[in-house]
């Protein structure tokens, strides 16, 4: 009753230059399956933390990708582009000489809470069907109305002349690219992003992560791997005895008594032993299975 020894998910430190979907690629390459997916888009000028899902591990992509970010970046004062990162245009360039480190402190303590974030145009934000980059590469310009995020922490890290290193602590969904456009607006001289490296991904490290160039390495993706069971700890969790599992795995919705009772989650992670059965809902000591996963 677990997931197959193949089906894992794997922290990967993507450099800069390939597109998520080239590291995915990669993966299934090296890893020989076809059943490798990620849990957050990273652009190619960006590097750092990926997780990838592999084999009936792609399951649990959706409750992975959910988590919580940690970012280093570095944003240029004075110079705006069309995609807010440096792959994109020049549009207006202005002097920044005069911002010093008290302002850009206080604009980031300010950006730190629920806030309301407007989408970069150059986005994979869909509109009427068609992602926002597509339609902005036409020419088009779409009013996109702002989407409620959360910025835990944005700290100044330091100054060099315009250009301003900072570290990022969000929600998913949060596009820093933004973040950086505006923090130039806020000192009213412009900014664009010219260099993103997520460090964190939930309580996944980069310092966990393997490199592209490992893939191939059976040792060090071994030791890189973490169980399905393992990836499921940020959720409430609940093991179930021998009577329980295998209604559990036939889909049925079981009452257990105990440690279920009077606790409500929409997610839970199911157990027996050491391996994970289902993703499932409680009420009240009822498990409802959204998920299983048979032997």
């Amino acid at each position: 009753m677990n997931l197959a020894a193949g089906d894992f998910v794997l922290p990967v430190d993507k450099p800069v230059g390939p597109t998520s979907h080239d590291v995915v690629a990669a993966a299934r390459r090296a890893l020989g399956t076809r059943r490798v997916g990620h849990t957050g888009t990273l652009d190619p000028f960006a590097s750092g933390l990926l997780l990838l899902c592999i084999g009936r591990a792609t399951r649990l992509a959706e409750y992975l990708s959910g988590m919580s970010k940690t970012y280093h970046a570095t944003a240029r004062l004075g110079v705006t582009t069309d995609t807010l990162d440096r792959d994109g245009s020049l549009m207006v360039e202005r002097d920044a000489s005069s911002v010093d480190e008290a302002a850009i402190r206080q604009v980031l303590a300010e950006l730190v809470g629920a806030i309301q974030q407007v989408p970069p145009q150059f986005s994979a934000k869909k509109v009427d069907g068609e992602a926002m980059y597509s339609r902005a590469r036409k020419g088009e310009h779409v009013e996109l109305p702002p989407v409620d995020v959360t910025i835990h922490e944005a700290d100044l890290v330091s100054c060099d002349g315009s250009d301003v290193d900072f570290s990022v602590r969000c929600s998913s969904g949060t596009y820093i690219r933004a973040i950086a456009r505006d923090l130039g607006e806020a000192l009213g001289v412009g900014a664009h992003l010219t260099e993103l490296r997520r460090t964190s991904v939930g309580e996944y490290r980069i310092e966990d992560a393997v490199s592209m160039d490992e893939l191939a390495d059976e040792t060090v993706v071994a030791r890189a791997r973490v169980a399905p069971i393992a990836a499921m700890a940020h959720l409430e969790g609940i093991t179930l005895k021998d009577e329980h599992a295998a209604r559990l795995l036939q889909g049925q919705r079981i009452r257990i008594a105990g440690e279920g009772e009077g606790r409500s989650a929409d997610r839970v992670a199911i157990s027996f032993g050491e391996d994970l059965l289902a993703i499932a809902e409680l009420d009240d000591g009822v498990i409802r299975p959204r998920k299983v996963f048979p032997a």
